[in-house]
């Protein structure tokens, strides 16, 4: 188990070197001057020239290269071209409300839609099962920003129970705050995660509910429930495991949409205002960073596998 993980680990390595040979030839192989499409057409030859000192474009490609390489091995992502803020201290402002957002959003998915599953699974072809079938149709089909706007107007401006925007940080403004601030972001973002964690639920847990164990298990008069979380459950737990894995990834580094609807000051907003302003320094830092996220949660679900389901060894 230890030599798979250190082999996972080692494999890591070129993956993201992949990723930064791509993230660096971005900005330097694209048609035109990266100079001037940072400056914009306004900008005068010697501006275009500040650009290129400061950006290092004035020396050859290998050389720009290696000292890319080496202030990112050292932790520096380089400077943002608009306000002058080193990107690390950008990213640091800003990723705890997407960390924190997502964290929320996962709970609330997996709580939910787990039960879900199992539920629509062991009343299978029932009215509960086709409800389920129904609601995750409906999740996948509703873009998230109809889906904002709809409990803004339900439960913010209707009701008046919830904020309409807004973030608190639970270190700062404490949990009920946070909560208070985030439940409404969170449930918009977990219904496509809801449906789509019920719908692999189910799916797996109808194929496991079919083995000859499950016939025995009951047959030896084990009670209904211990049936479907204990047995059933944890071996169809694999494939349910990967997709949460994977939602939550797609949450760190696809939050955008849900993040302008309710005004949160996290990456996605930090991306989109990057790509806006052609920051690029801090558009290649969200790239690294999003690669570098699917592989860590990646490496976890492998190692998580052997948890849930003793019959995998590495």
């Amino acid at each position: 188990m230890l030599g798979y993980i250190l082999r996972r680990i080692l494999a890591i390595i070129p993956v993201m070197l992949i990723v930064a040979i791509f993230v660096f030839l971005l900005l330097r192989l694209t048609p035109g001057d990266p100079a001037a499409i940072i400056a914009g057409d306004m900008a005068t030859p010697e501006q275009l020239e500040r650009i290129r000192e400061a950006m290092g474009l004035n020396k050859p490609l290998l050389t720009q290269f290696f000292t890319w390489m080496g202030s990112l091995l050292q932790g520096d992502l380089g400077t943002s071209l608009i306000s002058g803020t080193p990107v690390t201290t950008m990213i640091g402002q800003r990723i705890f409300p997407t960390i924190n957002m997502a964290l929320l959003t996962i709970v609330i998915a997996v709580a939910i839609a787990v039960p879900m599953g199992v539920l629509a699974a062991w009343r299978h072809r029932s009215w509960v099962d086709y409800a389920v079938m129904s609601f995750s149709v409906m999740g996948f089909s509703v873009p998230v920003f109809v889906i904002g706007y709809l409990f803004i107007l339900v439960f913010s401006i209707s009701l008046g129970w919830l904020p309409v925007q807004g973030y608190a940080s639970p270190t700062e403004k404490g949990f009920a705050e946070f909560l208070y601030r985030a439940i409404l972001p969170s449930l918009t973002l977990a219904t496509i995660y809801i449906a789509l964690i019920a719908r692999m639920t189910r799916a797996s847990m109808l194929e496991v509910l079919g083995e000859d164990y499950i016939r025995t298990a009951r047959a030896k008069g084990v009670k209904e429930s211990r049936v479907l979380f204990r047995h059933a459950l944890r071996n169809a737990a694999v494939p349910i495991l990967t997709v949460i894995g994977t939602g939550f990834a797609l949450l760190i580094s696809g939050v955008v949409v849900t993040e302008s609807v309710f005004n949160i000051p996290g990456i996605g907003r930090l991306t989109v205002d990057a790509i806006l302003a052609r920051d690029y320094p801090v558009i290649q830092a969200m790239i690294l960073i999003t690669s570098a996220t699917y592989v860590v949660v990646n490496l976890i679900i492998d190692i998580s596998y052997t948890v849930f389901d003793p019959r995998i060894r590495y």
